[in-house]
């Protein structure tokens, strides 16, 4: 336990919500349908001139408004995502330069799902032996500009916003994260869960051919390896920390993929769902996005208090899977 504590939280979605009866207009589906296998009832969607840095950017500036920080402070900026705005320059320099955060070193994680969790396990992990005090960990997706909306099985889950996390050594070993706990099992067929075609595809001239560029989901196998790994991830994010049991966690911020994932978690950790925090109904899967989100929406209703301890896990393409456990 090293004293790196979330001192501020935010984030950055698009203005334009897209509701279940909008994507039946485009695809063979219904609200029925999308409510009952998913919970989703709407999404946020960019509009054409939005990135994937912008959100990122409004999410670390309202972050920085609740930690009471400015830009030049931060000395690190990690963003987990899978669809950044380029392959070149990385992400977290384009928020960089968005936010001003001109002493930061910068680099992008890619763990899909669970790159909100990775980043804050890396950044714990260089505070402050390297010279961090203070980071700001983001996860930002724009997937609808990577989803096929013409397959229903894909386009009515993802959506694009972000969420962040300033994280601040303060020295105060009380408080803070207690433990973090990352996996991956890189044996999973592609097919599971990927972007495809991807930079291996294309041939020597940069030409994709006829291949669609969207992602790809075996939803069955996907479903069964959340209800596994969801558990695990909080169970082992226990397992480290110093004796702090699952009855000491008052909230579960899990990844939003899956309201029917959610249940078969909360029967196989034997809780009650309701020690879930639960907001995909409002954004869909936002992919890294989606438990900064929902730790910000949480942290903003009140429901975490000073002393708190939390969970957050996550799961996700490659495949990998992770938890951390925090007192706030």
């Amino acid at each position: 336990m090293k004293g790196n504590r979330i001192i501020g939280t935010g984030m950055g979605l698009p203005a334009r919500v897209v509701t279940n009866e909008d994507i039946a207009k485009i695809v063979d589906t219904t609200d029925e349908w999308i409510t009952s296998r998913t919970g989703i009832k709407e999404r946020r969607i960019a509009e054409d001139h939005e990135t994937t840095s912008d959100f990122g950017a409004t999410a670390a500036k309202n972050a920085m408004e609740m930690a009471r920080i400015g830009p030049e402070e931060i000395d690190l900026i990690i963003v987990a995502t899978l669809s950044p705005d380029r392959l070149l320059p990385s992400t977290s320099c384009l928020v960089q330069g968005k936010i001003g955060a001109k002493n930061a070193a910068c680099f992008d994680l890619e763990a899909a799902c669970s790159g909100f969790v990775y980043g804050l396990a890396v950044a714990n992990g260089m505070m402050p032996d390297m010279g961090v005090k203070t980071a700001l960990i983001i996860g930002a997706e724009t997937l609808s500009r990577v989803l096929d909306w013409t397959d229903r099985n894909t386009c009515v889950l993802f959506a694009d916003g972000a969420g962040a996390a300033i994280l601040r050594h303060d020295g105060n070993r009380d408080r803070g994260i207690l433990s973090t706990y990352l996996k991956a099992d890189g044996s999973a067929p592609p097919p599971w869960l990927t972007v495809e075609p991807g930079v291996a595809d294309l041939n020597p001239l940069g030409d994709y051919g006829s291949k669609d560029f969207a992602i790809r989901m075996v939803g069955k196998e996907v479903f069964k390896f959340g209800v596994r790994a969801l558990p695990d991830a909080v169970n082992g994010a226990l397992g480290r920390t110093d004796g702090v049991s699952l009855e000491d966690v008052k909230l579960i911020i899990p990844h939003q993929a899956n309201l029917r994932i959610i249940d078969a978690a909360a029967k196989s950790l034997d809780i009650p769902k309701e020690r879930f925090f639960i907001n995909l109904q409002k954004y869909g899967n936002t992919s890294a996005g989606t438990i900064p989100i929902a730790l910000d929406d949480a942290n903003r209703q009140g429901l975490i208090e000073k002393g708190d301890i939390i969970a957050m896990a996550g799961f996700g393409a490659g495949l990998t899977w992770a938890g951390t456990i925090v007192r706030w």
